[in-house]
């Protein structure tokens, strides 16, 4: 059986890790898409899509998970959520089963028979996109949320300068 992930990770934490190795207890194989790859360079969205790829790409290896287990896809969004499942089907390999908390996404899947499941959260509080970018903008301590490999990406790419960038740009608009 092959399960669906959706996830913005922005950036790739501890906790997606943990996701998937959940999942993976209960699927043979995990299709996980990157969503909003379009977006970028905003305090909600920093890293683009294929910036995300790289890092699950490296944090998956560092965990020991084979690359046979998984298929990393990049999805834009689309304005239109009457067809996003199809959008969804006619870019990923076949799958029986969805992994998502967004309640949008769920609907959209459940209408099309799909089954459904919450994946479990691990330390929310902490683990999440949200709480790693207000300490990377804050000087506080992101490193321990996220993979060795997600900080040699984050610092390959300048990500924690361009948050911070973008943080300037956000309070000059206002």
């Amino acid at each position: 059986m092959r399960g669906l992930l959706v996830g913005r990770m922005q950036p790739v934490h501890q906790g997606h890790l943990q996701v998937v190795k959940r999942i993976l207890e209960e699927v043979d194989e995990v299709i996980i898409c990157i969503g909003s790859a379009q977006l970028s360079h905003t305090l909600k969205d920093p890293f683009t899509g294929g910036e995300r790829v790289m890092m699950l790409t490296k944090a998956l290896s560092e965990d020991g998970i084979p690359a046979s287990k998984y298929y990393i896809l990049p999805i834009q969004d689309i304005a239109c959520n009457s067809v996003w499942v199809a959008h969804i089907k006619m870019l990923t390999p076949p799958f029986e089963k969805i992994y998502t908390g967004n309640p949008l996404v769920q609907r959209l899947f459940l209408e099309e028979g799909y089954q459904v499941t919450t994946p479990p959260l691990f330390y929310r509080d902490t683990l999440s996109g949200t709480e790693v970018r207000k300490r990377m903008l804050n000087g506080e301590d992101w490193e321990s949320l996220v993979p060795s490999s997600v900080i040699e990406a984050i610092s390959e790419i300048d990500g924690l300068e361009r948050i911070k960038h973008l943080a300037k740009k956000e309070v000059s608009e206002k």
